[in-house]
């Protein structure tokens, strides 16, 4: 009798290990797989509930999109429709739907709660955002970059300017991962979290990649081969509205700015845009930009992680 396998969680980049690299391979199969409309049911009877705290466009759709092309049912739960809204606690509501789905989709406010559910789940537990991490978006971005650079990172560079939040974290590991070389500019008091810096070095020594962090844009930017903003004021936050957007008052991407990358330079944006904010209207419409590419490759990297720890 063969052994059940342990169930394996997606709470950061870094727990995909060696297995990113062909995630993001799975991704441009099924792709290419969607747009000739071959859409195999590899994952035919599997329930997955989505514990969403926070509202979704691109996560909800992608993952309610992707379950079905795989044959699979997705069960949308806002924790006001769950009793989880009313004090039932997350271990208890862990336990209780392993016995009823074969995976969580957990978009949650805080990293702890995340982590909460995953150590009561007996089955996957699959982070679609918090306050730490946003794993999904960035193999999604790395796998964008991926199809852009015909495969290779070694070489290239990705520039990040703005706020030091939870995608910047995982861009930071799964940049260190893949062997890209990586920059990044925050002002002070919005850093990346230094635990996460020590652990992107850490990789980034194993894969020659250089990491690099600045408080200037400009530093950040220059000579990069595509360039990365977010917005200023993340969902939670709407209460440092008006502190936020004077701290990154300098920190707009805009022609002038893209100017100091290399000429062609890729521009990218993980959705929603504040524009006028973060990013003008002549750079995300731009032709450098890839940021519906970006959003449109969330289905198909959704597909291949799913598939990664359910099939």
């Amino acid at each position: 009798m063969t052994a059940a396998r342990p169930k394996r969680d997606l709470l950061s980049i870094v727990d995909l290990g060696k297995d990113l690299l062909p995630v993001i391979k799975r991704a441009a199969r099924l792709k290419a797989d969607r747009r000739r409309g071959l859409m195999r049911p590899t994952l035919r009877h599997k329930n997955a509930a989505m514990i969403f705290e926070k509202p979704s466009t691109r996560t909800r759709t992608s993952f309610e999109v992707g379950l079905n092309d795989l044959g699979a049912h997705a069960l949308y739960m806002s924790p006001k429709d769950m009793q989880l809204g009313r004090g039932e606690t997350i271990a208890d509501t862990a336990r209780v739907l392993s016995r009823f789905v074969d995976v969580i989709v957990y978009r949650a406010f805080r990293h702890q709660d995340e982590a909460e559910l995953a150590r009561w789940a007996s089955i996957p537990v699959i982070n679609a955002l918090d306050d730490r991490e946003h794993p999904c978006q960035v193999v999604s971005d790395l796998f964008t970059l991926s199809e852009k650079w015909k495969g290779k990172y070694v070489g290239h560079r990705l520039a990040w300017v703005g706020d030091g939040n939870n995608v910047l974290h995982s861009l930071l590991l799964g940049s260190a991962m893949v062997g890209l070389d990586f920059s990044c500019a925050t002002p002070d008091g919005y850093h990346p979290d230094p635990t996460i810096v020590s652990e992107a070095r850490t990789l980034a020594q194993k894969s020659g990649a250089h990491l690099d962090l600045f408080t200037e844009p400009a530093a950040a930017v220059k000579g990069a081969d595509a360039v990365y903003t977010d917005v200023w004021v993340s969902m939670g936050e709407e209460a440092e509205q008006t502190a936020r957007e004077k701290a990154f008052a300098g920190y707009q991407v805009n022609a002038t700015l893209l100017a100091q990358a290399r000429p062609g330079a890729l521009v990218m944006h993980d959705l929603p845009a504040h524009r006028g904010l973060e990013i003008t209207d002549d750079v995300i419409d731009g032709p450098q930009s890839i940021v519906w590419d970006q959003a449109e490759n969330r289905l198909h990297a959704q597909k291949a992680i799913l598939e990664k720890l359910l099939a």
